[in-house]
């Protein structure tokens, strides 16, 4: 056999050694064939957010293609439903007696001019809120009010980067609604001191 031929074989039978499939246990030909050889039998993780859940009465929602759980709104509020007291429409409920059915309810979320009561709550079912264009809200669904103003916050919370969720990123999802993070009618949070405050800073800057 020609000596330069026999030389191109060997070096032929090397390189399809070389690189050959290798069909072995944890070989793979790159990290995209690796992930799909070993999920191939995936079917989800094991951790669950369930025993975080446990006592909490919560419904389903689905917005924009996001489906997850939220806490019921209208139980946890005392005095639902309103109409228990708002028997009349609110006009004919108003007086000049000093006294207010919601004396202790002040409202520190935008100016006069810009907020009322009736912005939100629907004056002609008290059981309701209202959007600004005037379609009824249901109180369970109340994100829907905020997301008028809100919509970047709005957008974010779908997606799980605002607010709090409950139990962590472990399915089912459950996060938490505005109004269970802010009191709709005073939302902004106070400045407050950490749980723990660092008194020996404060002996050192002295």
């Amino acid at each position: 056999m020609n000596r330069n031929l026999y030389k191109y074989i060997l070096v032929g039978l090397c390189l399809v050694a070389l690189f050959s499939c290798k069909h072995g246990e944890g070989e793979y030909h790159g990290v995209t064939e690796r992930i799909e050889a070993e999920s191939k039998n995936y079917h989800g993780t094991p951790i669950s957010s369930e025993k975080y859940l446990e006592g909490l009465e919560t419904i389903e929602i689905s917005e924009d293609g996001h489906t997850f759980l939220i806490p019921d709104r209208k139980g946890q509020i005392k005095s639902y439903a309103c109409t228990e007291c708002h028997s009349k429409p609110l006009a004919q409920m108003q007086s000049k007696d000093l006294k207010k059915a919601h004396w202790d309810i002040k409202l520190n979320h935008a100016n006069s001019n810009t907020m009322n009561c009736v912005t939100c709550h629907n004056p002609d079912n008290m059981d309701e809120l209202k959007s600004l264009t005037g379609n009824t809200i249901d109180f369970n669904n109340s994100y829907n009010l905020c997301s008028q103003c809100h919509t970047k916050q709005f957008e974010d919370w779908k997606g799980g980067a605002h607010g709090k969720r409950i139990g962590g990123w472990a399915p089912p999802r459950a996060s938490m609604t505005c109004v269970n993070c802010h009191n709709p009618h005073k939302p902004h949070f106070e400045s407050r001191w950490p749980a723990r405050f660092n008194t020996e800073k404060v002996k050192e800057r002295e």
